[in-house]
């Protein structure tokens, strides 16, 4: 694969968030593994052949930046939760993802009130992302995106009142998981790797009474840790000039809009004005993320992603819409810096199915043909 300019990358039309569905066969070897039925390497060998599968079909329908669909992950979180030693959360598992995806069970609390402490100080164990990078960059002729879990999410999952013993507090536990984080993207960096995709979906829990109250309630400041965020974000990336760096910031792709209340406007002049990324993937698919006007805080040379195809149903939009909606934003943002994506993962775990396969490349292939009609891309 030729070395990808960050020019060409950063100014890409189309995009995906990462995580796509997960064929059936890949879903069981997940089942099987966790029931001890298989080992590692015959979920290994499972994987793999889906990963050639589906960075042949991203090709395939036209994407210009493939991944590998996230098919080593249960859920995104994976990209952090088992890279690193010392936290004490639960693991994620491909039942509770099921469950999770069952239009008929009862709503599940936000993810961010599954607060952990840590055992001992997170260390880097095992850096999984380069894992991905290697193989799907072995097997792909297009560039190959990384996700990588913000901070944000991270300390969002810090319960930092259990963890005294390990922790003096929040700055010193950030300290850490940006110096990780760093050293997971270096070696991404020496690998090859070119686009780098933060996954940032707490940052809409600022935007949300509910949870901005629950933080008070900790004792907490919300404008304090929104700041710490963000500075821990940008120190992420920091010292990269080669890379694309992208932040994907939405409330999930659950139906029924239980997550993160809220538009934009509350945090889009802070966000966009601080934030080093170069890309911003918004979700933009349903009228619980606002109207496009806080793309105007969008800094020249920046390109907004707009999430404007939904991964919450099969339903697919018609490109007279997308058209009309993409000319909708350029009132607040020149046409050049405005790209097209999906609004979220199309899978946020291993079992996590809102649409058949089909209705998903369909999906993708309509993206495709809106950039197509609009940029001549």
């Amino acid at each position: 694969m030729a070395d990808e300019s960050k020019k060409t990358l950063s100014r890409v039309r189309v995009d995906h968030v990462g995580s796509l569905l997960r064929p059936q066969r890949l879903i069981e070897a997940f089942l099987r593994r966790g029931q001890g039925k298989i080992g590692d390497d015959e979920l290994k060998r499972v994987q793999d052949e889906a990963i050639r599968e589906v960075i042949g079909n991203q090709e395939t329908h036209g994407l210009p930046v493939v991944n590998d669909g996230e098919f080593r992950r249960v859920t995104f979180q994976d990209s952090f939760s088992e890279a690193v030693g010392g936290f004490a959360g639960l693991k994620n598992t491909v039942q509770s993802q099921i469950g999770r995806a069952d239009p008929g069970a009862p709503a599940q609390p936000d993810a961010l009130r599954g607060r952990s402490g840590v055992n001992r100080r997170l260390a880097l164990v095992r850096n999984n992302i380069l894992e991905e990078y290697l193989f799907a960059r072995s097997i792909a002729s297009k560039p190959v995106k990384i996700t990588l879990l913000s901070p944000d999410r991270v300390s969002q999952r810090f319960a930092y009142e259990k963890s005294s013993s390990v922790y003096s507090g929040m700055d010193e536990f950030m300290d850490d998981v940006v110096a990780i984080e760093r050293r997971m993207i270096e070696q991404l960096v020496e690998a090859g790797c070119r686009y780098i995709q933060i996954d940032a979906p707490s940052y809409t829990a600022y935007l949300d009474p509910r949870l901005r109250r629950e933080m008070e309630e900790r004792g907490e400041d919300p404008e304090a840790n929104l700041a710490r965020s963000i500075k821990a974000d940008n120190a992420v990336i920091a010292g990269f000039p080669e890379v694309t760096f992208a932040v994907h910031i939405c409330r999930g792709n659950r139906p029924g809009g239980e997550r993160r209340e809220g538009s934009y406007d509350a945090i889009a002049e802070r966000l966009f004005q601080s934030f080093n990324h170069d890309r911003f993937l918004l979700e933009y698919d349903s009228k619980r993320a606002g109207g496009f006007e806080p793309l105007r805080f969008v800094p020249g040379g920046k390109v907004a992603v707009l999430g404007l195809v939904t991964t919450k149903e099969g339903r697919l939009e018609t490109l007279d819409d997308l058209k009309r909606r993409i000319e909708a934003a350029s009132r607040f943002l020149t046409l050049d810096q405005l790209a097209l994506s999906p609004q979220c993962g199309f899978s946020g775990g291993a079992g996590y199915h809102m649409m058949s396969e089909e209705e998903q490349w369909r999906k993708i292939d309509r993206i495709v043909e809106v950039a197509a009609a609009v940029w001549g891309e």
